[in-house]
């Protein structure tokens, strides 16, 4: 069977075991998909850029990895969603390195930027004040308002039982919104 002709997970299981073509041919199909998926959590699109060809690049070094207990697009969504959390604390990190008086020249207009893109921030920041708090409520929470995955596919990629997972998502929103607001 030709690899256009294969689903995903049957894609990624190929790839798993070290078909190059089948690897090549899963990167190609995803790699929109990744795309929306970092401009859904970070507001440059530069950004988003970055952390989609981070993921790419992560797909392909750690296929191997991916053992088919989840779908495929769950394992794909976590790896994404790291990605884009990466790069948003290595360009944070990178801004605070290069404190400087002087505004670069491509830095936003605080009057044109839009309040979207800093609500994102805002999460973001609240996400990495979570996490060095109460890093098991990330993940889920991540998985379900950012990715918009089901209950049942993050309690079977996480290997948690739902209850479990619904009370740290409920946890997570709270100690959220309380730093957001």
């Amino acid at each position: 069977m030709a690899t256009e002709d294969l689903d995903l997970d049957q894609l990624a299981a190929r790839a798993a075991v070290g078909d190059t073509a089948a690897r090549d041919a899963l990167l190609a199909r995803i790699s929109p998909q990744v795309m929306r998926q970092c401009q859904r959590i970070l507001p440059c699109r530069q950004d988003a850029e970055e952390a989609c060809q981070d993921a790419l690049l992560q797909v392909a070094m750690k296929i191997s990895t991916f053992d088919g207990r989840s779908k495929f697009t769950t394992w794909l969504y976590v790896v994404t969603a790291n990605c884009a959390r990466q790069t948003y604390r290595s360009l944070k990190r990178r801004a605070s390195e290069q404190a400087t008086p002087q505004l670069p020249v491509d830095q936003a207009d605080p009057r044109t930027t839009s309040v979207i893109a800093g609500s994102r921030l805002d999460l973001l920041d609240a996400l990495e004040q979570l996490e060095s708090h109460r890093p098991e409520l990330v993940a889920p929470l991540v998985l379900r308002d950012l990715c918009q995955l089901s209950y049942e596919e993050i309690a079977g990629h996480l290997s948690i039982p739902s209850g479990t997972l619904k009370s740290r998502i409920h946890d997570a929103r709270r100690h959220v919104r309380e730093r957001l607001s």
